[in-house]
């Protein structure tokens, strides 16, 4: 975990006087793009990145819209929020109950939910799986020069495929991020988490998060992916336009350790090793990258 706890504290400071909420005795969970802090009394507040007002807004909303559906997720108190502290936006969540990271059987068994709600009259954007790809490019100075210049050209060629994808399932509001680290595990069942990439799109970009754990990272096995796509009914990996998604879900991977490897030089030689996968550097995927956060 890394913490930056100064500026943090002054917005969640900010933000609890703002909202009726006391920040003595807070404790930070997780310090990174978005930081993460719980408050005495079962109240977790979750301070985004500057920039961020209508993600923000927009998780509120589809987590209330979520529990409203039936669908388990995580519950924003119910108060008027986002609220603006110190140039940053900042929601407060009810605490979760005692947990533990979710399977990938509990991913399948939230998205099929999910995915089969009608789209609400809601705020929502249409999917853009590259949001803040060149951003992080941009910001992977220890990386060459010359792999820098080959992730914008392959961001590119990625983006331009997105233009003209083929068709697949009907579009539905995506989670936008669904892995197993945005579900909890609870003694009541799984519980789904973090909405800030939640728009609409094809449904095909939440599955293909949990394929490429299995051909690019190892991270699932064959048998669970099996599994996995016969409880949703569908094989992401055999659609025409899988290796686009795949795709894109590497170059994100890649970009987000090569953007905080420039400031965290310990991961460094991870960052360097996705980008030498993704140029054929390395030997055939799965690649069993490793966790930086």
């Amino acid at each position: 975990m890394t913490l930056s706890a100064v500026p943090a504290r002054a917005a969640l400071e900010e933000a609890c006087a703002r909202a009726g909420f006391t920040p003595a005795g807070a404790v930070p969970v997780r310090i990174a793009e978005n930081e993460i802090w719980r408050l005495s009394g079962g109240v977790i507040v979750r301070i985004a990145r500057p920039g961020q007002w209508r993600a923000a807004v927009r998780e509120v909303l589809v987590a209330r819209w979520l529990t409203d559906s039936a669908v388990s997720a995580v519950r924003a108190m119910p108060i008027e929020q986002p609220i603006e502290a110190a140039g940053r936006p900042v929601t407060f969540w009810v605490e979760l109950p005692p947990h533990e990271i979710g399977t990938v059987m509990d991913v399948v068994t939230l998205l099929k939910q999910l995915h089969a709600l009608p789209v609400p009259d809601l705020p929502l954007d249409e999917l853009d799986p590259f949001v803040r790809v060149g951003e992080r490019i941009e910001a992977a100075t220890s990386l060459p020069e010359e792999d820098r210049l080959w992730l914008r050209d392959r961001h590119a060629e990625l983006r331009e495929q997105w233009a003209h994808r083929p068709a697949g399932l009907r579009e539905c509001v995506v989670h936008g991020d669904a892995w197993v680290g945005n579900v909890a595990r609870t003694a009541r069942g799984p519980v789904l988490l973090d909405f800030e990439r939640a728009s609409i799109g094809p449904p095909e970009w939440d599955l293909v998060s949990t394929a490429v754990k299995m051909t690019t990272t190892g991270a699932v096995t064959r048998a669970e992916y099996r599994e996995f796509s016969a409880v949703y009914g569908t094989d992401v990996t055999e659609w025409e336009g899988f290796g686009l998604l795949a795709g894109a879900r590497e170059l994100r991977m890649a970009t987000y350790a090569a953007q905080h490897a420039a400031t965290r030089p310990e991961w460094q030689a991870e960052a360097q090793y996705r980008v030498d996968c993704l140029r054929g550097r390395t030997a055939a995927p799965p690649w069993h990258w490793k966790g930086i956060m």
